[in-house]
């Protein structure tokens, strides 16, 4: 007889706190969706998405004028290709470093050549397994 009690109050217990937690999350729900609520996140995600469309035309607008740089410094005969053959001069200070397009500072630059490797075949390991 005491388990049968102890079930049932428990199962009372279980019902009104699954009842009062429902209540609060659809008072909660009631609350989020009301005009003001909703005009606001209309508006915050109006201006998020400004703030995209913002960000894109500065990016845009950036590498619109490093690609002009590069071009011009193309056409005046600034610009030396590492695969020219070329001996690469050392960057004067004043010159500008750009680096797929996009501007640098020219003391983050290193230029490392190429060094064929002879052509005898050298042994290769391949991935290691361990046991």
């Amino acid at each position: 007889m005491i388990k049968r009690l102890v079930w049932f109050v428990s199962g009372i217990v279980a019902g009104v706190g699954g009842v009062l937690f429902a209540g609060r999350r659809v008072k909660r729900t009631i609350g989020a969706m009301g005009p003001v609520k909703v005009a606001g996140r209309a508006a915050e995600a109006t201006r998020s998405r400004l703030g995209n469309v913002q960000a894109a035309f500065r990016e845009g607008r950036d590498a619109m004028r490093d690609r002009e740089a590069e071009l011009r410094a193309r056409r005046d005969g600034r610009v030396d290709h590492l695969d020219s053959g070329t001996s690469i001069d050392p960057v004067s200070p004043g010159d500008s470093v750009l680096v797929d397009g996009t501007p640098v500072a020219a003391s983050r630059v290193i230029v490392l050549r190429q060094v064929d490797e002879p052509t005898g075949r050298r042994h290769r390991r391949g991935p290691r397994r361990h046991r």
